[in-house]
């Protein structure tokens, strides 16, 4: 069984049925469930889909909707599942702020924070659209289904 970490733009693409990624969202979800891999869900990950949720219903106008969203994705992941490592933060805050540097800004901060997160956890993968975290020397990347382990 691995561990992996489930990045904000995969947890969106697999909630929102009208998002470009949310096929391949859902195919490699589901092989993660039937294999059995333990999927860790990190409190900024957690805040940062549902403020991009919620945006996104607002700017369609579909403000009224959002209620039923949050309902997806609290039955995706309960609130008992989430990991909260936000306290966290204190300790590690220089070492968050010089690995922004050494990715010329391109990690953004919560970027930086699960890298860290998951470096000191010994957790080699995070399922990602976003190819920031490619440059995460210490992280392995799943965007395709073929890439999990």
């Amino acid at each position: 069984m691995n561990r992996l970490v489930y990045d904000s733009n995969f947890l969106v693409a697999l909630i929102d049925d009208k998002d470009k990624w949310n096929q391949k969202s859902v195919r490699i979800h589901e092989r993660i469930k039937k294999r059995g891999d333990k999927v860790i869900y990190l409190d900024c990950v957690a805040n940062e889909v549902i403020s991009v949720l919620g945006r996104r219903c607002e700017e369609k106008g579909q403000s009224k909707e959002f209620g039923t969203i949050l309902n997806q994705f609290k039955t995706l992941i309960p609130g008992e599942w989430i990991t909260w490592i936000y306290p966290g933060i204190k300790r590690i805050y220089p070492d968050i702020l010089n690995l922004i540097a050494a990715s010329d800004g391109k990690l953004n901060f919560h970027d930086a924070l699960i890298a860290l997160y998951v470096r000191g956890k010994r957790i080699k993968y995070i399922v990602s659209f976003d190819d920031d975290f490619d440059q995460v020397k210490w992280l392995k990347r799943i965007k395709e289904e073929t890439d999990l382990p």
